[in-house]
């Protein structure tokens, strides 16, 4: 049985789901990192929100971990490099918050156009300064919405419900969705210039920390108001301050800060400036869906093998599993059986799908020829680093479909070239379910992979068959099945053989000994 820790505080319904599904799991919220790293190794699966750390230290004491599970959008508390590398695959949760934060922004404009805190502040003590709070109207005004995603396009929405003119900057928006969502696509220059209200909905990158800076500012327009719900290291609050205080900017809304908990900050005691602790997604409904959503992923992924909102491996849906596990067990073996005959240096790997598996979810599958054809070079890879290793070392990778089936209704081919030679071995699926290797370097046969196989290329001569198994009789080993192809006759033969036991190097020797033996390879699987 599968077990999961739940290092952070959520709704109960989270480890409610996991007992329902079968999943073993233990509520342990407010851990320190050093409890937290003296205990994770018990455990496959992790589901955390934002006050858990989990470090590369963290991990290299994770040897059970398969995967985080993260109830909310931002994974800054995540060493995702370190999570790839060791192979555990990190999802989120982007849909459960979006219209909490969403809502969470339109509030913070309201209440930035309106001075309602200090209004508020004000009226409680007594002093009914009416006259001092003169605010903006959000109708006809221009928002400038950057990141139009999952919370930017809610915020584009309802802005458009108050009469707002709403333009966006998203490298990812296509024109099809702009349309939709009523909104106009500018360059993020134009934005800033045309812009009253500027909200910022994206994530922290080497490309935006830090976009919110005197150069950006003093292109805005006079009299901006900005809003930040998405990640505090998007905006250099020392020159935001300064940008107030000079009257070019009006205002500032802002939920996230550069260091939180934010105990102090330049931007503090500023009356243009309103501020909340982090309040984004916190709703009741909000961390209801976040925790029933990270709950079940983290069960799907573990009881069933879907992948849905990963950040650093392909999606498989549930629905998807049933008709990729067969395909996925094919290119795990060509993978292998590739990774146990190429002995130098991978410098290219060319995969091609045809037929039925053309029209598959093909990433993870070609996550899983990668991760076999890495795995005699490395003892961590595994499909979810497979790729980035692969990139890592220079490995050339390309991608073929063909729609229509050659010899097999549906076929996998995967050609490894090294600094010496170049190898090709193509599988395919024998009624719908049943993996099997039909070619090996352009020799075709019908062979399934079994613990113990003996691989032996040799020239096609007469006696070769009953030599070898006079051999691997007086060793007392064992053959089940006899796989055996030519290229042409007199030519190149390959055979693949099933037997009951690993051979020994003694018994190898003897093999490559007989005559027209040219290369032999214990395999395993």
């Amino acid at each position: 049985m599968p077990k999961v820790l739940i290092s952070d505080r959520m709704s109960p319904a989270a480890a409610d789901i996991f007992r329902a599904r079968g999943v073993d799991v233990d509520v342990r919220p407010g851990l320190s990192p050093d409890a937290l790293k003296a205990i994770i190794g018990d455990y496959d699966g992790l589901a955390i929100r934002s006050a858990t750390k989990v470090t590369a230290d963290i991990l290299a004491a994770a040897h059970r971990l398969q995967v985080i599970g993260r109830a909310g959008i931002g994974v800054d508390n995540v060493d995702i490099p370190a999570a790839t590398t060791r192979g555990i695959v990190v999802m989120n949760t982007p849909f459960g918050n979006s219209i909490t934060t969403a809502e969470h922004a339109l509030a913070l404009m309201f209440a930035l156009a309106r001075q309602l805190p200090a209004a508020n502040a004000s009226t409680h003590a007594g002093l009914w300064e009416k006259s001092k709070f003169m605010g903006v109207e959000l109708a006809a005004k221009t928002l400038g919405v950057i990141g139009c995603g999952n919370i930017g396009g809610v915020v584009a929405d309802r802005a458009r419900g108050l009469k707002m003119k709403v333009i966006a900057n998203d490298p990812y928006l296509s024109d099809e969705r702009a349309e939709t969502l009523g909104v106009e696509k500018v360059g993020l220059d134009q934005l800033y210039a045309r812009a009253d209200f500027i909200t910022l909905h994206v994530p922290a990158t080497e490309a935006t920390r830090g976009m919110i800076n005197a150069a950006s500012l003093a292109k805005m327009k006079k009299g901006v108001r900005l809003i930040n719900c998405a990640r505090g290291a998007l905006v250099v609050e020392a020159d935001l301050k300064a940008a107030i205080e000079s009257g070019h900017v009006a205002g500032a809304a802002l939920d996230v800060f550069a260091v939180e908990p934010a105990k102090a900050s330049v931007l503090f005691g500023l009356p243009q400036v309103v501020a909340t602790p982090h309040l984004g997604a916190s709703t009741v409904e909000a961390q209801e869906k976040v925790a029933l959503q990270v709950a079940e992923e983290i069960a799907d992924f573990l009881l069933t093998g879907a992948v849905v909102n990963a950040l650093n491996m392909p999606p498989v849906s549930a629905e998807e599993m049933p008709k990729l596990r067969p395909y996925m067990s094919l290119a795990r073996q060509i993978g292998r059986l590739m990774g146990q005959l190429v002995e130098t240096a991978v410098i290219s790997a060319t995969i091609e799908y045809e037929g039925h598996a053309a029209s598959l979810n093909r990433k993870p599958l070609t996550a899983l020829l990668l991760e076999g054809l890495l795995s005699r070079q490395t003892e961590t890879v595994n499909m979810v680093n497979a790729p980035s290793i692969a990139k890592e070392r220079g490995i050339a990778l390309t991608e073929v479909t063909r729609e229509a089936a050659s010899a097999y209704q549906t076929m996998i081919r995967l050609t490894a070239v090294t600094q010496a030679q170049s190898r090709t071995i193509c599988g395919t699926l024998f009624n719908g379910d049943q993996p099997r290797i039909v070619e090996i370097k352009g020799v075709p046969m019908d062979a399934r992979l079994r613990p113990h196989m003996l691989l032996v290329t040799n020239h096609d001569r007469p006696g070769l068959i009953g030599r070898l198994g006079t051999v691997l009789g007086d060793a007392g080993i064992n053959i089940a099945t006899f796989n055996l192809g030519r290229d042409e006759a007199g030519g190149n033969a390959i055979a693949l053989i099933e037997i009951d036991e690993e051979p020994s190097e003694a018994v190898l020797e003897q093999v490559r000994a007989l005559p027209n033996v040219m290369r032999v390879k214990a395999l395993r699987f």
